[in-house]
């Protein structure tokens, strides 16, 4: 059975998510503009900053730091924002972005962080796609959403 384009960049972006740095849950994402790969990412340390795979432990899990909370305190990048800094802005405009993650090896919910809907938006990216918690597919389609409500809300019903 022949993959769809959507099942085939989500599994790129799984692929992505192995090169994580992170020790608390991998994440990978990948940019798409008709059909043709713009940028890859995954969620790891700053460059040239010590990961949590170099040190050997996690900062947030040492201090007990819920998921989605204080992320100044992280040493990592998110996915997302790796694959938006490193493509074109010109190719972003109206490009679909798909956001995979892993913890243990149990499916994370691929839902940007508030941070990352804001560089999502200033991008022009036209659709994300992610797998939630469940591994289901989720499409959030970024030009018609009510994005003060994605900022208001720690859920979005996609």
């Amino acid at each position: 059975m022949r993959l769809s384009w959507d099942d085939y960049f989500l599994k790129m972006a799984e692929t992505a998510c192995l090169r994580s740095t992170c020790l608390r849950a991998q994440y990978g994402a990948v940019l798409v503009k008709n059909h043709t790969l713009i940028s890859t990412g995954y969620n790891g340390a700053a460059s040239g900053v010590r990961s949590c795979l170099e040190r050997g432990e996690c900062v947030r899990e040492r201090l007990n730091i819920p998921s989605g909370e204080n992320y100044e305190i992280c040493h990592s990048v998110h996915a997302e924002t790796n694959a938006i800094i490193r493509a074109s802005f010109d190719l972003m405009n109206d490009a679909t972005l798909y956001i995979f993650g892993i913890s243990q090896g149990t499916p994370r919910n691929g839902m940007p962080c508030f941070m990352c809907w804001r560089m999502i938006f200033n991008a022009g990216i036209g659709k994300v796609i992610f797998r939630d918690e469940e591994g289901e597919k989720k499409t959030v389609n970024v030009k018609v959403v009510d994005r003060g409500r994605i900022l208001s809300y720690a859920a979005l019903e996609v």
